[in-house]
């Protein structure tokens, strides 16, 4: 249910500093990040003044015995942005990579809350679950991973059971996030898979810190421009995960004729003109892969030129959307109320 993204040091010290030490911009002596890379921003600056890299390694969906390795070709090939969250199973494996890395870096590590832990005294608790297997202090970016609550109890047949009051009000939630932001424990707060409405809902509480990151899904089949806008407008930026599509669409959005067209002009890949359409959007990217080619690939990006730019844009809002995740009814919520 939350999303967190920290900044580290390379090289570990031994004994009790032997734990990586989130330090975001306070680093001194280490490389910085470049403003902008391929003409595109290389990162965007939170409202606490924190910077975010533009491009992340996804996590979702990476298998263990996979995911380490993945992580460890993104960071030489300049990655400094991990996303993942406690119900992908994998944060260790995540994390050990980050320890073993010597050399000076920043990472950012993005981890999720799960909706079993929405309830305000479990927020604190399952944080330091995530805490523990990273190997970290304290997390940069803390996403609420879905506005939907489960209660503690299951049904019979063990299936989640949706919490509709906390699911529709999730201030108690926020609040009890807002501590550990004052606690030390998480430098920034925001959500995922919000849309407008309950967005709105959340913000006309009277909050300490503002959402500063949105997560949802964002693609060429599912492109969301009217949360852009809005979110453009209320200070609250977006990241895009399944960016080509995830894998139930990823083989069909690689082969759309206005992006190859794109890249065949352009000499890349399909896949990042996608990523840099993203990136030129506005949003973090966040495409997943363990291929080591298509990692370090992914991470190049590119500024369109206008005209290619703003004719993919015009494509990929003059079909219908279509979206890959929603377990909305699995979990008896209409989670994004498009329908």
């Amino acid at each position: 249910m939350v999303a967190a993204l920290a900044l580290r040091s390379g090289g570990i010290a031994s004994g009790a500093t032997s734990r990586l030490k989130g330090v975001w911009n306070h680093l001194r002596g280490v490389q910085t990040l470049a403003e902008t890379r391929g003409g595109l921003p290389n990162y965007y600056v939170l409202p606490s003044g924190d910077k975010i890299p533009s491009v992340a390694l996804g996590c979702w969906r990476a298998r263990e015995g996979e995911v380490g390795n993945a992580v460890k070709t993104a960071l030489k090939a300049g990655y400094r942005h991990i996303d993942g969250a406690w119900a992908y199973e994998n944060e260790a494996e995540v994390g050990e990579p980050t320890h073993e890395h010597h050399y000076s870096l920043l990472i950012r590590i993005q981890k999720q809350l799960w909706n079993s832990y929405h309830y305000p005294e479990d927020v604190a608790p399952i944080l330091e679950d995530s805490l523990q297997k990273l190997g970290v202090d304290y997390i940069d970016l803390y996403l609420i991973h879905f506005p939907v609550a489960f209660k503690k109890e299951r049904t019979p047949e063990g299936k989640p059971v949706a919490d509709l009051e906390l699911t529709e009000n999730t201030y108690a939630t926020w609040q009890a996030m807002e501590k550990l932001v004052d606690s030390g424990k998480v430098r920034n707060i925001g959500v995922s898979n919000f849309n407008i409405r309950r967005l709105t809902n959340l913000t006309s509480n009277p909050l300490k810190y503002q959402p500063a990151v949105n997560q949802v899904e964002l693609s060429f089949g599912n492109p969301q421009p009217e949360l852009l806008a809005w979110s453009k407008k209320n200070g609250i930026l977006l990241e895009a995960y399944s960016p080509l599509g995830s894998t139930e669409q990823v083989k069909q959005t690689l082969q759309i004729p206005e992006v190859v067209a794109i890249a065949n002009e352009l000499g890349i890949t399909p896949a990042q003109v996608l990523i840099s359409w993203h990136v030129q959007r506005g949003t973090v990217v966040l495409p997943k892969s363990v291929t080591p080619s298509r990692v370090e690939q992914n991470f190049q990006i590119f500024k369109l030129p206008q005209d290619k730019f703003d004719a993919l844009e015009k494509a990929a809002v003059s079909h219908p959307p279509k979206r890959v995740v929603d377990p909305s009814g699995a979990w008896g919520v209409n989670i994004y109320e498009d329908q």
